[in-house]
């Protein structure tokens, strides 16, 4: 981590299952934050119902999403901020939240998180599972599918096991536009990523950057961009 981040969070964080009582409806993992003014950890809560259903390839990605650099980092770094009124410190834009996850699963290919071409390969099942929501959300809550139109393109096009495609569609149903959220906040990321290496050459700081992207905590992306686009002035002059 200190090799991409110049700030870590002072909070840290755990591992746990799903419980019992929720898990058999419950998403493949999530991120259940703590609290560092109650000595509270983290926990990236993982769930082991009906084993057979989880591929252990999803696992380095999910990690990355939930625990570190994800959820975990970001929402932590946030409780941490001064000088902002309280609700700023657990404010969270999904766009721009969830776009950082995915942001995250993505930057393990550079940190060497993937050892494998399997795990690599649940990556890019993530990867093909996120395409195919943004159909499944728009075809549900703007074209009139049914539950079984959802289901059968994720049985048609991604690797999700047949219980979490129906968790998954129950989700989205509960939640219209919240999975869409995800990859636009992903793409404006990298976008502006692109934009400092561009704009910056040899004086592109990937840590600097990262730090740069998370110090204002949840903030929606034309204001993370404005953010962005001074920070990177700022660089080019050399302050």
């Amino acid at each position: 981590m200190p090799k991409y981040f110049g700030k870590l969070p002072r909070l840290s964080y755990g591992v746990m299952a799903v419980p019992e009582e929720m898990s058999a409806n419950y998403t493949t993992g999530r991120y259940w934050g703590g609290n560092l003014k109650n000595g509270l950890a983290g926990n990236y809560v993982v769930n082991t119902y009906d084993l057979s259903q989880r591929p252990l390839y999803n696992l380095p990605s999910l990690t990355l999403h939930e625990g570190v650099p994800g959820h975990h980092h970001q929402i932590s770094l946030a409780q941490e901020l001064t000088n902002v009124p309280e609700f700023r410190k657990s404010l969270y834009p999904n766009a721009f939240g969830e776009g950082w996850g995915l942001y995250a699963e993505k930057l393990g290919v550079e940190m060497g998180i993937y050892r494998t071409e399997y795990e690599n390969f649940g990556r890019l099942t993530y990867e093909m599972w996120r395409a195919c929501r943004l159909v499944v959300d728009t075809g549900m809550h703007w074209k009139g599918w049914s539950r079984e139109q959802a289901e059968k393109c994720f049985f048609e096009n991604t690797a999700l096991a047949p219980h979490n495609i129906k968790t998954e569609v129950e989700r989205y149903i509960s939640w219209p536009g919240q999975a869409l959220a995800y990859k636009i906040g992903e793409l404006k990321i990298l976008e502006l990523r692109a934009r400092a290496e561009t704009s910056l050459g040899a004086d592109f700081d990937i840590r600097k950057f990262h730090d740069a992207v998370l110090e204002n905590g949840g903030i929606p992306l034309n204001i993370l961009e404005d953010r962005i686009n001074i920070w990177i002035a700022r660089n080019a002059n050399g302050q």
